[in-house]
Order: C-alpha cells, then sequence, then structure tokens
C-alpha cells in the first residue's frame, strides 16, 4: 500500500491526514499516532504491521516491508537560522506553552526553589519534551545532580544578545540553559562542566532533535542550547 492509501483510509475513519497528496508530511504523521493511540497502539507515527492491520483489517497479513513508512521530517530542517527567528517564530515572547519536565530542577540562581514546568515556544514544545525524556531515561538523580543538569538556567527572556543589537534567542523561548556557575558564557572546553565525556549522550539528544549547543560549535556558552541553527 501507499501513502495516499494510508491518507485515504485516516480520512475515512475520521483522522484528518491534510492533503490527499501521497507525502508523508507532519500532518499524516499527526493523524496517524492519533489512530494508533485511539486503537491502543504505541504512538509513533509509523504505519509497521499492527498499525496497517487496524487501519485495514482485510489485509492483516501485509508484511511491513509492503506497508509505507511515515516518518516526520527531521527537526533539524524545521528549526531556522538565526537571522530568520523571527519570521518563523513570530514576536518575541509570544506563542508560549509550558513544558512539564520529567525531573524536577532548580533554580540556578536560588537552589531552593523547585522547578516543575518551564515556558518555552509551541513550536519547540514537543522536540524539547523529546529530550528532556531522553536525559531522564539516561542519567539516574545523582548522575543528573551531578552534571548540573537539574540547575535551570533560563528559557524565556526577552532581552537583545549580549553585546548586540539582534534579539537572544531566549527571547523567542527557544533555548534553555544549564547549570550557569559552571559553564559560563566565556569558558572553554578545557573548564566548562558539560564539556566532560559523560555530557556526550546529553547533547547528543539535542543534537538529534535539530537543536544547536553553542559549546559544540562555537566552544564558549556551554550552558546553552538552541532550537535555532548558526
Amino acid at each position: 500500500m501507499t501513502t495516499l492509501d494510508i491518507q485515504k483510509r485516516l480520512k475515512e475513519l475520521g483522522f484528518d491526514p491534510g492533503e490527499l497528496d501521497g507525502k508523508s508530511g507532519s500532518k499524516t504523521v499527526k493523524a496517524i499516532k492519533a489512530f494508533q493511540i485511539a486503537n491502543g497502539l504505541s504512538a509513533d507515527g509509523r504505519v509497521g504491521p499492527n498499525t496497517s492491520a487496524a487501519l485495514f483489517p482485510d489485509d492483516a497479513n501485509e508484511t511491513e516491508d509492503a506497508v509505507a513508512p511515515v516518518a516526520e521530517p527531521s527537526a533539524a530542517e524545521a528549526w531556522p537560522k538565526q537571522v530568520d527567528c523571527m519570521r518563523h517564530y513570530g514576536g518575541v515572547g509570544l506563542f508560549q506553552t509550558r513544558l512539564a519536565l520529567p525531573y524536577p530542577m532548580r533554580l540556578a540562581w536560588d537552589k531552593g526553589v523547585v522547578v516543575r514546568s518551564i515556558s518555552v515556544h509551541e513550536k519547540v514544545h514537543d522536540s524539547a519534551a523529546r529530550a528532556f525524556a531522553k536525559i531522564a531515561s539516561r542519567y539516574n538523580e545523582a548522575q543528573r545532580k551531578d552534571m548540573g543538569l537539574d540547575l535551570f538556567g533560563g528559557s524565556l527572556n526577552v532581552r537583545k544578545m549580549r553585546g548586540g543589537s539582534g534579539y537572544s534567542m531566549h527571547s523567542w523561548g527557544i533555548a534553555i540553559d544549564f547549570d550557569p556557575d559552571r559553564n559560563q558564557l566565556k569558558w572553554d572546553k578545557e573548564r566548562s562542566r558539560l564539556a566532560r565525556p559523560d555530557a556526550a549522550d546529553f547533547w547528543s539528544f539535542w543534537e538529534e532533535e535539530g537543536w544547536v549547543s553553542l559549546g559544540r560549535s562555537r566552544n564558549f556558552d556551554w550552558m546553552h542550547v538552541q532550537a535555532a541553527r548558526l
């Protein structure tokens, strides 16, 4: 079966896949996930054997190879360059939503304050949620504390870049800082805590979502990750 067949069937069942164009776009993926949830299936956005059998019960013996895989577009392709953030994300400080954290964090500047959710732009919410979920799974509480992954240094903050006239990526809620005291702006990998080998997976989780580490890219500001390309 083709992606167009899948789109038509989803539409018949009341799950809107967007335009019936035979392309595996984000609307089609969302429709597949909605169908999977409604049918008690794993919501991965792909039409494998189980989802295929539920969509097309008369063709339940189809193999996975005969099913058109539908994958969500790469997040790396979705993020704009820094200079295009106003066009892509809209006005600064707008379109925010709360991201519930999978583990409690503490304010970096007041460690007695527990942070359970942070403000991010609605366009980056799901991507950031996936990255945080992987961090929570990979690092236990003691490891997160040792590395400073539980120290929240800020997300939404409408301001200009330090020493520049353009807006900081924080102005759109598309940047997140971790443990700023041990990863100061001008520190390189020789001094920054998050430049150590045990943080490699932490950065990989963000990079899998297309987010950019200034530390890994430019060797400064190791506290910072952003959903915008340089």
